[in-house]
């Protein structure tokens, strides 16, 4: 999902430095979109793994 949103941000970018301003903004906000959700996703792995994980003894 980060390479996602990496793409649609270089996409976007490009976009808007070719004069497309309104498909590049509309690309840089998806990548946006989708950078907060990878980043909301881990957390919340992160925090079901940390409590569903066994004990090592």
């Amino acid at each position: 999902m980060l390479k996602l949103a990496l793409i649609f941000l270089v996409v976007g970018l490009i976009l808007g430095a070719m004069g497309f301003g309104g498909i590049g903004g509309a690309f840089v906000g998806i990548a946006k979109i989708l950078f907060f959700l990878a980043i909301a996703l881990f957390v919340i792995f992160l925090i079901l793994a940390l409590v569903a994980g066994k004990a090592v003894t």
